[in-house]
């Protein structure tokens, strides 16, 4: 989709009200900018901790981490004796989140785990009080599966690109979702899933926050 459905007045003002950036947010921007590398941006980022404070997480797992952007905005609202496992098949990304963490004191609370996440997870008993589910989109109904029974009453999933992902359609989720039998992509048939998925479990209640490329969040209620 070459334009974003969501309202840049809302993009903007959301930016606005986040908490404040530090240097090493700024040189994270900076890096995504020049590389084209996808990450949540401020305003999600700024909602990632604010839903870490609301929930007060002392444990979150990430299924996917870059160079650690989505876990530095989240970090400050772990406590010091908390944890925030990133997640990274990428060596040199997963190198360069260790290093920005370090650089803003939270490396001391985070596990960095190089490999698959959702193999990953299964090394882990839980329970995490947020999950943000940011892998391969195809992938994603697998991540929740893998990770759900480890989540509390009243922790939450948050899972990124609801409504914009690369080669993602929206008119194809959307119709996916209608009960339409269209020929999708793998992208598109991933997020339609996924929102099947845990729209279907009773434990579970989802929202959409239309802030960035689109975040479901789903709290644990029973």
């Amino acid at each position: 989709m070459d334009e974003t459905p969501l309202p840049e007045v809302t993009e903007q003002f959301a930016r606005t009200l986040a908490p404040g950036s530090d240097a090493v947010i700024e040189e994270m921007d900076a890096k995504a900018d020049r590389e084209g590398f996808p990450t949540v941006g401020p305003a999600v980022g700024g909602w990632l901790r604010l839903v870490a404070r609301m929930v007060d997480a002392d444990r979150i797992f990430e299924f996917g981490s870059g160079f650690g952007y989505s876990a530095y905005w989240m970090a400050p609202a772990v406590s010091d004796d908390g944890q925030i496992v990133l997640t990274e098949i990428d060596a040199d990304e997963l190198e360069e989140a260790r290093e920005f963490l370090d650089r803003g004191g939270f490396a001391d609370r985070a596990a960095f785990e190089h490999g698959d996440a959702i193999e990953t997870v299964e090394g882990y008993d839980g329970p995490f009080d947020v999950v943000l589910i940011d892998n391969e989109k195809h992938r994603y109904a697998e991540a929740f599966e893998a990770v759900r029974r480890k989540v509390p009453v009243g922790g939450a999933v948050v899972a990124d690109n609801m409504i914009e992902a690369g080669p993602l359609e929206f008119e194809e989720v959307q119709a996916l979702l209608d009960g339409d039998d269209i020929d999708a992509n793998e992208t598109s048939r991933g997020i339609a899933t996924y929102l099947e998925r845990v729209g279907d479990n009773p434990a579970f209640e989802t929202g959409l926050l239309p802030l960035g490329e689109g975040v479901a969040v789903s709290v644990r209620v029973e």
